[in-house]
């Protein structure tokens, strides 16, 4: 496919909706619940109302449609939804589209990384090594959870093949942060004498900006 379209729901939640939808029709909540039973919760961003405003985005597009409306004992009643068939074309246009096309997402920790030696070299090690400790315990958490799915055989690999992508991104990550920190402490990552401003924290470096935005 060729680039990128507008689309009538951008909101990536409603991949998510419509990916469960794929497997059969549910209602919000067991969305929801499944999830982050699977642990895409990592992924996607699931809230109570995020999910509901997207759910309706989705039925206002044509892409899904209520299938059935439930009540179970006394607990509220909750509609069952469905794919359509211009849903099902959407969604997989829209899968196509974020596999073959990479897109800029400008990851904040890129960004912090970009002034990495204001923080000085004791700063920065001590800070990257508390990140791979948080990266280490996620990689654990994520290898657990996807055992964990695995082992009860409910659920296909190609369901949870996100988790292997996730584990192999944090891995990639924990490698480099554990190789940055080493070179910090042998010097081989060295830190140049703080003489620009945006090192040393003083307002010369940002009336230059200023300077050169007005002769721009």
């Amino acid at each position: 496919m060729g680039a990128t379209s507008k689309r009538a729901v951008s909101n990536s939640l409603g991949l998510a909706v419509l990916g469960l939808l794929m497997e059969s029709p549910t209602h919000p909540h067991a969305m929801a619940a499944t999830l982050r039973e699977r642990g895409m919760d990592r992924v996607f961003k699931v809230t109570t109302g995020s999910l509901y405003d997207v759910v309706r985005a989705l039925e206002r597009a044509g892409w899904i449609e209520t299938r059935e409306t439930l009540r179970v004992g006394a607990r509220p009643e909750r509609t069952v939804y469905q794919h359509t068939a211009l849903g099902r074309e959407e969604f997989v246009r829209w899968v196509d589209e974020l596999i073959r096309v990479p897109a800029d997402e400008y990851p904040k920790f890129m960004s912090a990384v970009s002034y990495l030696g204001a923080l000085g070299p004791d700063g920065a090690a001590a800070a990257l090594r508390e990140r791979a400790g948080r990266v280490r315990a996620s990689l654990e958490e994520i290898r657990q959870g996807h055992r964990e799915v695995l082992e009860a055989g409910e659920v296909p690999r190609l369901f949870v093949v996100e988790a292997e992508y996730a584990v192999r991104m944090l891995e990639a990550e924990l490698g480099w942060l554990e190789e940055i920190t080493a070179d910090i402490g042998t010097s081989r990552l060295a830190w140049p004498e703080p003489v620009t401003g945006w090192v040393r924290g003083d307002g010369e470096a940002r009336r230059g900006r200023r300077r050169h935005e007005e002769v721009r």
